[in-house]
């Protein structure tokens, strides 16, 4: 049997005389020693956080990424929502966000934050933010996903220390395999949130051992919690993945039938009440997602069989197939597995069967829906890759643990990595560079592991010193997981800069940014718009001020209609909402500043209007307004029409465009577009399914160029752009320079009259609230004696929004165009509205049954140990 330490189990050896006390160093056998820890599962844990941590940051040394070169790693959804959410977290914890838990004030002309925080935010890790400086929040999201790995890994050698005893140094290499396998450095990495789930994995498994044992069950408890908490999304499929794992150690067991249905009780019993703790916040974001823009999905198709074969292989990267990466060694291990005769024979179909089975799941769409919380991803369709790759570590501790695999295994586990390598080698996503690290690695693994298995036999001094080959392949197994991992890691990093949109760090754009908005935030009395040229796609959250912009799992469908028929513009399906610099929606909005920035150098557009960051006034009413009752019932969002001009001048309450005939035709090579409007009105153009740029030719166009954005598969959508101002004559031409087939619908200049929308700002201003307070997740205006209509508010009506005039009872607030409405009947000079997240209620609800529940079986656990206790000693004294 073997023992948690040392290379190998000590072999008794009665019959050898004991070592001499003293003498010369040259009347002893030389061995090498490696030092003992005091206990097996902390020094395995410790060594899959030291080789774990090496190996990611010597990655971004090899591939000079940040923060220890000059190539940004803020790509995708790392730069668009994770680094800017912990910019907003970091505001929270020290006071300086505009709103608190519920509401978030600076996005979406007020977003629901609640399920934002339990989506991206609820990582005891994402508290770290607080101790760095504000404009080192790039280093600290790094610093967090440095530790999440590390702690990953540790948790992985623990488990697997916990399942069966083994070489602690074999534990914490399998460990450091886990997290670092594929699925963390191609995916996860630039998903913060994500890794979560890579850490609750083990610790869920932990529970489930802690529940066949019949030990920590409040433990076991608090961490299926603290998982659900932490990320509800891959904790969802690390429950799923520990169930399988503790329904396979049931059955491999020993145990009475009678003791196997209690242990599997209880471990329902546990995730039951975990989950239900987390109730509270995991409620919230269900519901939140109930209430979000439907986003633009694709049908899921398995990926080749060569390409998901190829994803087991070192320095592979692709988006779109399954990274299941987890080590030459490992893989090795695993493939060994089936034909390692010291392992029991159920072990060896149980753990292969169980890789399987799940390997095929990816494959077929019914169970790929299951895995997702038959949710289809939108991006990624295998984010439950981390799971196969821990059966794989697993599956290859199991085959280690009960020795090294001899000759054999390891000629059929070669004969299996050689067969997987070739179907493999028919993939584009094996490149050139791949074959030496796969060489390399597979050279060592094997070498390490028939070292291993040759040095297995020896018998060891009484002080437990090894041989040379013995040390010689645990330092060789080591250095090719490192070495192996690190290119790995280092590949994926260069690549997705080539496959993705990157964004750069915190830097002087982004300071000079906030340092302008900063000089005229004037929140509440008007928001402060950060500017159309955004950075990313919360430039509200990581730069402040107070806006359109958007981008969240959770964006209201809503608000999502209600700015799209006003002209917005959108990517991501409509998930990430852009800001809409327009007169008429500022005046709407109350959007009083604005940030004008040059086009962002590191997306390769270079400033046309100078170099410096600029900011523009406007008289704007204040955040509620009163209107008054109009003969139409509709005053929903569906209510809107085709035209986003006529949509403005519904929610504005006053016509205040010209939309004129349009004449399209060719000049000088390039389309152009020209129409009649009255002299010195602001022109529009509205072309949601054109990319290119537009430019109004003449001396009143003040040089504007509008840069629009959209796509053919209709997941982005360019916003309307104002082009300057219509020549003395009235005829207007707009050159348009197209950068693929693209359209421009009817209807899409607008002329604005702007002395007729400052008459209407007048008017909207005397009637409008005299004060406005914010306050969280309050909102408050104080009215003019006698007002009547209705009390609008300048944010978008999302659900959980309940509103009261004067000292009448709260009730759920109307809805004016999309935006938030309370009736008015002129005896009432206040309206306050409160918002209450959906979800919260019945969460809490479920969250204090749950911990009401535990504390009872506590109690009862407790009450019932005591009495078996008195019954014994009542039973030893007689």
């Amino acid at each position: 049997m073997t023992t948690d330490q040392g290379l190998r189990p000590p072999i008794p050896a009665p019959d050898l005389p004991a070592a001499p006390p003293s003498g010369p160093a040259h009347d002893r056998p030389r061995r090498l020693r490696l030092p003992r820890p005091t206990g097996p599962r902390q020094a395995a844990a410790l060594l899959a956080v030291l080789v774990t941590v090496t190996a990611f940051c010597a990655a971004d040394v090899v591939a000079r990424s940040f923060p220890f070169g000059p190539r940004t790693r803020t790509v995708n959804d790392l730069g668009n929502q994770y680094v800017p959410y912990h910019a907003h977290l970091w505001d929270l914890l020290h006071g300086r966000a505009d709103g608190g838990l519920l509401v978030n004030w600076q996005s979406g002309f007020g977003a629901s934050f609640l399920p934002d925080l339990g989506t991206y935010l609820t990582s005891p890790f994402a508290l770290l933010v607080a101790v760095f400086p504000r404009d080192e929040i790039d280093l600290a999201v790094y610093v967090i996903t440095v530790l999440k790995l590390a702690c990953a890994g540790a948790a992985m050698a623990w488990l697997l220390l916990s399942l069966r005893p083994g070489r602690w140094w074999a534990a914490g290499l399998l460990g450091a395999s886990y997290a670092l396998c594929g699925w963390t450095v191609a995916s996860a990495v630039y998903n913060v949130m994500w890794l979560d789930g890579l850490i609750a994995l083990p610790l869920l498994c932990l529970v489930g051992e802690w529940v066949l044992n019949g030990r920590r069950p409040v433990v076991g408890v608090v961490v299926v919690a603290a998982a659900w908490i932490a990320n509800f999304y891959t904790a969802y499929m690390a429950t799923i993945a520990a169930c399988l794992v503790l329904l396979l150690r049931l059955w491999l067991s020993e145990l009475p039938r009678r003791r196997r249905l209690a242990a599997a009780g209880r471990a329902g019993l546990t995730v039951g009440l975990g989950m239900g703790l987390a109730a509270p916040l995991v409620a919230v974001v269900y519901f939140g997602t109930t209430h979000a823009s439907p986003g633009r999905f694709r049908d899921f198709t398995p990926v080749a069989t060569q390409d998901l074969l190829a994803r087991l292989l070192p320095t592979t990267y692709s988006f779109s197939s399954p990274a299941l990466y987890v080590g030459t060694t490992a893989l090795l291990l695993a493939l060994a597995l089936p034909f390692h005769r010291a392992a029991p024979r159920q072990v060896r179909t149980g753990w292969t069967l169980l890789v399987i089975v799940v390997t095929l799941s990816m494959q077929w769409g019914p169970t790929q829906l299951f895995w997702h919380a038959f949710a289809a991803p939108q991006g990624s369709s295998y984010r439950q890759a981390f799971v196969l790759c821990a059966l794989l570590v697993i599956a290859a501790w199991h085959s280690l643990s009960y020795g090294p695999p001899d000759r054999r295994a390891l000629c059929a586990a070669g004969a299996l990595l050689a067969l997987i390598v070739a179907l493999a080698s028919r993939s584009d996503l094996v490149r050139s560079f791949a074959w030496p690290v796969l060489l390399l690695a597979a050279v060592g693994a094997l070498v390490g592991l028939a070292l291993l298995s040759r040095t297995d036999g020896e018998r060891p001094l009484g002080d437990g010193r090894r041989s040379v080959p013995a040390v010689f392949a645990v330092v060789l197994l080591l250095g090719t997981q490192l070495g192996e991992a690190t290119a790995t890691s280092a590949v994926a990093t260069r690549m997705r800069l080539g496959h993705m949109d990157d964004y750069a760090p915190w830097g002087d754009r982004r300071q000079q940014q906030a340092e302008a908005i900063a000089q005229v935030d004037g929140w509440p009395r008007y928001r402060t718009d950060p500017g159309r040229e955004q950075t990313v796609g919360n430039d509200p959250l990581l730069v402040g001020g107070q806006g359109a912009q958007y981008y969240s799992s959770h964006t209201s469908d809503l608000l999502f209609r209600t700015l799209t028929a006003l002209g917005g513009g959108w990517t991501s399906g409509g998930r990430s909402l852009q800001s809409l610099d327009n007169a008429v929606t500022d005046v709407i909005f109350s959007v009083g500043a604005r940030v004008h920035s040059p086009p962002d150098p590191h997306q390769n557009w270079f400033p046309q209007d100078g170099s410096r960051v600029t900011v523009t006034r406007q008289d704007v009413p204040p955040l509620v307004t009163v209107r008054p009752s109009g003969p139409s019932a509709r005053t929903n969002v569906s209510a809107f029409g085709a035209s986003p001009y006529r949509n403005q001048e519904l929610l504005l309450g006053t016509r205040v465009y010209t939309v004129p005939r349009l004449t399209v035709g060719t000049g000088a090579g390039k389309r152009t577009i020209t129409a009649q409007c009255p002299a010195d009105s602001e022109v529009y153009l509205w072309a949601p399914h054109f990319a290119g740029t537009a430019r109004l030719t003449g001396d009143s166009a003040r040089g504007l160029t509008g840069r629009f954005r959209s796509d053919r598969n209709g997941s982005k959508i360019a916003a309307m752009q104002r082009l300057g101002a219509v020549p003395e004559s009235g005829r207007l031409r707009i050159e348009l320079s197209p950068n693929g087939t693209g359209t421009v619908p009817d209807g899409a200049v607008g002329c604005l009259d702007t002395a007729r929308l400052r008459t209407t700002v007048e008017r909207l201003k005397a009637t409008g609230a005299t004060e406005v307070t914010v306050s969280g997740d309050t909102i408050r205006a104080e009215l003019p004696a006698g007002s009547t209509g209705t009390a609008v508010v300048a944010a978008p009506r999302i659900a959980g929004w309940r509103c009261a005039a004067g000292d009448a009872p709260a009730v759920p607030a109307r809805e004016y165009y999309g935006l938030i409405a309370v009736p008015l009947d002129g005896s009432s000079t206040s309206v306050t509205c409160t918002f209450h997240p959906p979800g919260l209620r019945l969460g809490t609800v479920v969250g204090g049954a749950s911990l009401l529940t535990l504390i009872l079986l506590c109690v009862l656990t407790a009450v019932r140990r005591r009495r078996r206790f008195h019954v014994g000693r009542t039973t030893l004294i007689s």
